[in-house]
């Protein structure tokens, strides 16, 4: 299967508990109807996320399809009309973007309703090659990361390698997910020793600067 991961901002003005509302209770609707869906998890950024700035980004939104050809099958679908003419009722369509990805599950642990689920945005170093920064981030980097303590699940979710062709350059190279117990075991993980210990791998592979972070709750709305 193949993974297409939205992330999104509420539209301007919008308070962010109507926003979380609307696109947990009401939004589904239109997606669910959507010809090859196979899952559908939404994750809403946490709200202490909100009290000294705004986050990068209010969730995302992941859709799994068992190949390209179902996602491209949507394009002219009464159904993805529906879902679009929806979004611009609650979603900032302007800074809201699309990469399709592959899953490679790093941590293969369990969920559960209520844990933190960390979200990083990961651009590759300038000069790298999509296919070295790829194998990097999995085989070498990857591994470092089982040792933070309270980690319950990781996952890494590469931008396929179609999204590079005739030189196109999508905004992000990937997304890591971190699942913990909560936002405290979360927090106490990302301040650890052995989380500090695996950032001095980003720079062999990570773009310089902080990577854009949000920690969220997940809604699994189709299994």
């Amino acid at each position: 299967m193949i993974k297409a991961v939205t992330y999104l901002k509420r539209r301007p003005g919008m308070p962010v508990d109507e926003f979380q509302a609307y696109w947990r209770t009401r939004h589904p609707e239109v997606v669910r109807k959507l010809p090859g869906l196979r899952r559908y998890v939404q994750s809403h950024t946490l709200r202490a996320g909100y009290e000294k700035h705004q986050p990068v980004y209010d969730g995302i939104a992941e859709v799994w399809f068992d190949d390209t050809n179902s996602l491209r099958a949507l394009r002219e679908t009464a159904e993805m009309a529906a879902v679009q003419a929806d979004e611009v009722k609650f979603i900032d369509r302007i800074t809201m973007g699309l990469i399709i990805t592959n899953d490679h599950v790093i941590m293969d642990g369990a969920t559960k309703p209520g844990m933190a689920k960390g979200i990083g945005f990961v651009k590759r170093k300038p000069g790298m090659s999509v296919e070295d920064f790829q194998r990097h981030w999995r085989e070498i980097h990857g591994p470092l990361g089982l040792a933070v303590p309270g980690l319950r699940r990781y996952e890494q979710s590469h931008t396929r390698l179609a999204a590079y062709a005739q030189g196109r350059e999508p905004k992000w190279d990937g997304i890591s997910l971190i699942w913990f117990d909560d936002s405290k075991a979360l927090r106490a993980g990302l301040t650890s020793r052995e989380f500090k210990a695996a950032q001095t791998d980003d720079p062999n592979f990570i773009t310089p600067g902080p990577v854009p972070f949000i920690i969220t709750t997940e809604y699994v709305i189709v299994e």
